[in-house]
This record gives structure tokens, C-alpha cells and sequence, in this order.
């Protein structure tokens, strides 16, 4: 029986989460089992009017009123296929920060997920917030956590007992909260512990700005390769404003380093498996996490129970993708209730 041709639709290839993820689609060999998964890079708002050649088509889309005309054409040119949407940017906690007119784009995310027959949940609790706000029917609902191949940050080395440098990854931009997180830093009372900022950004310079004065803080720009990264940190940060998912924060606890995250969104479900929960974005609050990472250490025992659930994280996303492609029934995979309540170290 020949896989199906898999067509995934993207309109912002810059560098992160979600090009990390779909290069994870097209090369995973376990992926590879679920169809022929093709990468097709589209201008934003402009899909071209024709049929693409593919049995399955997945958008990785941006969903605007802009772009809501070329969704409805690309519903219309497909009316045969199965449609699958992702939506990698709208969560609660974004659309409360920076959504004016809350009841109109609520009108239009219903109306643009209506276009397709799935819509995937990157993480249970926007999943919830799907639910929540009747967003998407139960039963065209399916949530699948991000991933990307862990294997090479299984393999690090586990950091020594004490948290000597403390690490903060991604795009330098208001949602990831590193403003906060800098001022934690400057207030936090451990003089041999250093925070490293990997990535670049437009709050670049106010950051380097906000930082200034205490040499504790480096920053080291954009990095195309995680791992190495990864190797030079004992810990990692996640300050977000708002998260889908938080791969850094995965990543970080596949390397068996301890993770502090905000409590929104996504993250919540990275607190559910084992990071550990700042329960405000305060800076007090984080300042106090900070601090408190003096007295941590991962057991090794610890380390082992990560490293067995991140071995089955490559066969858990291929199974949940091959039955969201095959068109099979979905309820056995709908979001979960994090009950865990985060705490704040």
C-alpha cells in the first residue's frame, strides 16, 4: 500500500519552534512511516488558486482576516481532500495581552478552523482553550505536542550539582518575557551564578540595555545549533508572556537540566511532565526561583524516568499523526486535564 502524499503549508520559514518541528516532520524516520510529508513554502496571504498535488494537506498557516480569503480559496480548490490545520501561534494568554476586539477574532478563528476537517492543539491547555471557547467542534479537536529528535540532547552530559549558568533561548521579543527575567536576574543574591541570553531579536539592544551594569548577564546572539548550546547550561529558563508549546523547555528537560517556566499556556503541560513552576510573571517571583536554584539538583533517578518518556516521544507523534492522516476517529486523543498545581521555588 503506497503512504499518502502529505502536503504541509507554511508562510514563515525564518529560523524556530515551528521550522524546527516541520524539518522534524520531513526527515523523522518514524514520520516517514505515516507518508510522503513535503515542505511547501507559501507567501503570506497569497496561496496559489490551483490544486496542489497531495493526498492530505496540513496548514502550518497564519490565520488572519487577511489571510482568510486564501484559506476559504484553499478549502474550495480541495473540496475533496482531507484539510488539517495547526495552530502553532493563538493561545489564551496571547489573544488576553494582545487581542483588542476579542469577541471578532473569536468570530473569525471559528470561522477559519470550520475550513478544515482536523485542527491540531499543539499542547492540552490551549487545547482546553479551544474547548473552552467553542472554537473548534469536540470532534474535529486532536491535540499532538510538539517534538523534534531529542536524541542528542538525551545524550548530554548531566551537569554538576551545583547551577553555575543559567540559560534563556529564543527570539529576543516581548512575548518571551526575558525583560522580566533580567531584572530577576539583577536582583537575585547568587554572585558566581551567570545568566547566557542565546538569541537575537528587535528588544535586543533594550535587553543589552536593561542588563548593563551586572557581568553576570551575557549574551551570545542566534545559534543554529541547540545542542551545543544546551551542553553549556546546568539550567534553563522560560519567562513567557505567552507559549503554545515551549520546545526549549522540552528540549532542556530531554538534557536533564532543571527548567524554570512561566505558568501559561503550553508550559503548563511542561510543568505537568517535571519543570519546575514560577507562578507569576512577577519580577519578585522569578528573582525568588532564581534564588532557589542553589538547592536544586535532578536525581539521577529522575534523569532516567525523562529519558524513557523522551524515548517515546518520536513513536507517540508519528501515531498521533498517522491517525489524524488516516482520517481515523480522534477522541482517544483529546486533550487531558492538567491538574498539577505549579509551584513557585
Amino acid at each position: 500500500m503506497s503512504r499518502p502524499v502529505v502536503a504541509h503549508l507554511v508562510d514563515d520559514t525564518t529560523p524556530g519552534g515551528v521550522m524546527r518541528v516541520l524539518n522534524h516532520i520531513v526527515t523523522s524516520k518514524e514520520m516517514a512511516q505515516t507518508g510522503q510529508h513535503q515542505l511547501h513554502p507559501v507567501r503570506r496571504g497569497a496561496l496559489p488558486f490551483r490544486r496542489i498535488k497531495a493526498d492530505v494537506i496540513v496548514s502550518h498557516l497564519a490565520v488572519s482576516w487577511r489571510t482568510l480569503p486564501s484559506l476559504i480559496a484553499l478549502r474550495a480548490l480541495h473540496a475533496d481532500l482531507r484539510l488539517i490545520h495547526v495552530e502553532h501561534s493563538y493561545t489564551e494568554c496571547s489573544t488576553a495581552l494582545n487581542v483588542k476586539h476579542k469577541h471578532r477574532f473569536m468570530t473569525l478563528l471559528r470561522t477559519a478552523y470550520s475550513l478544515f476537517d482536523r485542527v491540531v492543539a499543539v499542547s492540552h491547555d490551549q487545547a482546553r482553550w479551544f474547548g473552552a471557547r467553542s472554537l473548534v467542534a469536540r470532534a474535529n479537536l486532536v491535540v499532538i505536542p510538539s517534538t523534534v529528535d531529542l536524541d542528542q540532547f538525551r545524550v548530554l552530559a548531566t551537569p554538576g550539582p551545583e547551577i553555575r549558568v543559567v540559560g534563556a533561548m529564543g527570539r529576543l521579543h516581548r512575548q518571551k518575557g526575558f525583560d522580566t527575567l533580567i531584572r530577576a536576574f539583577v536582583a537575585c543574591e547568587p554572585r558566581d551564578m551567570e545568566l547566557h541570553i542565546h538569541g537575537d531579536g528587535p528588544e535586543r539592544a533594550a535587553l543589552e540595555t536593561l542588563a548593563e551594569g551586572d557581568p553576570r548577564i551575557r549574551f551570545f546572539g542566534h545559534s543554529d545549533d541547540p545542542v551545543a548550546v544546551m551542553a553549556t547550561l546546568d539550567a534553563v529558563a522560560v519567562p513567557s508572556r505567552w507559549e503554545a508549546y515551549g520546545l526549549v523547555a522540552l528540549e532542556a528537560r530531554a538534557a536533564g537540566r532543571l527548567v524554570l517556566a512561566a505558568n501559561v499556556d503550553g508550559l503548563k503541560d511542561q510543568i505537568s511532565e517535571g519543570a519546575s513552576g514560577v507562578a507569576c510573571a512577577s519580577v519578585a517571583a522569578w528573582s525568588h526561583a532564581l534564588n532557589g536554584l542553589a538547592y536544586l539538583t535532578v536525581p539521577q533517578s529522575a534523569r532516567g524516568v525523562q529519558n524513557t518518556r523522551m524515548a517515546q516521544r518520536e513513536q507517540q507523534f508519528a501515531a498521533q499523526w498517522e491517525t489524524v492522516i488516516s482520517g481515523q476517529d480522534v477522541r482517544h486523543v483529546m486533550p487531558r486535564r492538567v491538574t498539577r498545581t505549579p509551584v513557585q521555588r
